[in-house]
């Protein structure tokens, strides 16, 4: 499944500047994570869903209990705990004629979030649900051969979720992503079970509202090994292996009131990995999935852990 588009980093913008506010009130000018909510698109990145209209819902549930300043340290976060649930509802529509020999992609996703903060001591501090920021992919081309797929296009994120400027309930994030978006699936084997997987979003962000700060711009990754495995003379088709995800800042965070020397040092890193298994029913051109993720090594952000689990079917 190729899904161009989950930390689940819209509500993740309002909470997390608000634990690093409250664990350590000189760190605050640290950027948040990127909008794209990472690990989505860890396996079968290049390779496109079958003709048609396919729906897919994807629930992504990440849990952080620590906070990671400059370089990976650790910042005492006194008990907090901060917990995002996204319910992601994707609507992609493969095309069955071909453009420069490759087939054309449009991915729209209208995601519901909540989200939590809390204190061992002090209960909860901040919570939101509601719409959240969406993501749409208006074009994408794929390619397809024998050994290799391969998506290329642009998406972009509007500020479509709650944002007010100084509100603990906020599910948006208050600004634009634009970005190319680009995904590869190679077949290791000559029989293509056998795979490896990489998707890359690059984005570039505009000014948030009411603020005019404009986050650095972000990169993220995600990526796979796996190996697939027929039963029942090819009616279903599992598929497990090594997931993972990176989030990288590329550049400094810049507006009013913001000091170019903390920006400038405060770029966050983000790196993950887990199991993942995909299984497919391709007469009947459905699929179920679940992943898990155990972050590691981050700097200037929260660090936990994530579960997704989806379904998808196409019509």
């Amino acid at each position: 499944m190729s899904l161009s588009i989950s930390i689940a980093s819209r509500p993740i913008v309002a909470l997390f500047a608000a634990a690093v506010l409250l664990a350590r009130p000189a760190d605050s000018p640290a950027q948040v994570r990127g909008k794209y909510p990472p690990g989505i698109n860890a396996m079968n990145s290049g390779t496109l869903p079958d003709e048609g209209l396919t729906y897919a819902n994807y629930f992504q549930w990440f849990s952080f209990d620590e906070l990671k300043g400059p370089h990976g340290t650790d910042i005492p976060t006194a008990g907090r705990h901060l917990s995002v649930m996204i319910d992601h509802n994707f609507f992609k529509w493969t095309s069955k004629q071909k453009i420069l020999g490759a087939k054309l992609l449009l991915i729209g996703d209208l995601p519901l979030a909540t989200s939590s903060l809390t204190s061992a001591a002090l209960g909860s501090i901040s919570s939101g649900g509601g719409f959240a920021d969406a993501y749409f992919q208006p074009f994408t081309l794929g390619w397809s051969s024998s050994r290799l797929d391969v998506t290329a296009g642009y998406a972009f994120m509007p500020p479509s979720g709650k944002f007010e400027l100084g509100a603990v309930d906020n599910v948006g994030a208050g600004y634009w992503l634009n970005g190319p978006m680009s995904g590869q699936t190679v077949y290791l084997t000559k029989d293509k079970k056998t795979a490896a997987s990489a998707f890359e979003l690059y984005g570039f962000h505009t000014k948030q509202e009411d603020t005019d700060i404009r986050p650095g711009q972000t990169l993220s990754i995600d990526y796979s090994v796996t190996r697939s495995f027929s039963f029942q003379n090819m009616e279903t088709l599992l598929q497990i292996g090594v997931v993972g995800y990176g989030q990288y800042q590329t550049t400094d965070r810049r507006g009013p009131g913001v000091d170019p020397a903390i920006a400038e040092i405060t770029h966050y890193r983000v790196n993950a990995l887990g199991p993942g298994a995909i299984v497919s029913f391709p007469d009947r051109k459905a699929s179920m999935g679940v992943r898990y993720f155990w972050e590691f090594s981050n700097s200037s952000t929260v660090q936990g852990k994530s579960l997704q689990v989806y379904a998808a079917i196409t019509f």
